[in-house]
């Protein structure tokens, strides 16, 4: 990741272990996923044998994992790190 935005200049590291809090946002969002996928495997598949819940979570889990640490620091910025979108700085 830059340190700056390479637009509006932002330095993105607030402060020293300002994203340690992105892990807690990153594991909020991993067990939205897990009791999703729990519940649609329930429902849609009629309760299947227990390596099913657990080979689709920890696939599921896997894939998306960059893009949920991504988001963690996001949400980090947006709540926490006094930063907001301005549309006149977005790209066409």
């Amino acid at each position: 990741m830059p340190e700056h935005c390479p637009v509006c200049g932002l330095r993105y590291e607030r402060e020293l272990g300002f994203y340690w809090g992105a892990m807690y946002m990153s594991y909020g969002l991993s067990v939205g996923i897990v009791v999703t996928v729990g519940l649609l495997l329930y429902h849609v598949f009629n309760d299947p044998p227990t390596w099913v819940y657990l080979t689709a979570v920890a696939t599921i889990i896997t894939v998306f994992t960059p893009i949920l640490f991504r988001y963690g620091r996001v949400m980090m910025l947006y709540f926490f790190g006094s930063v907001s979108f301005d549309v006149k700085y977005r790209k066409p």
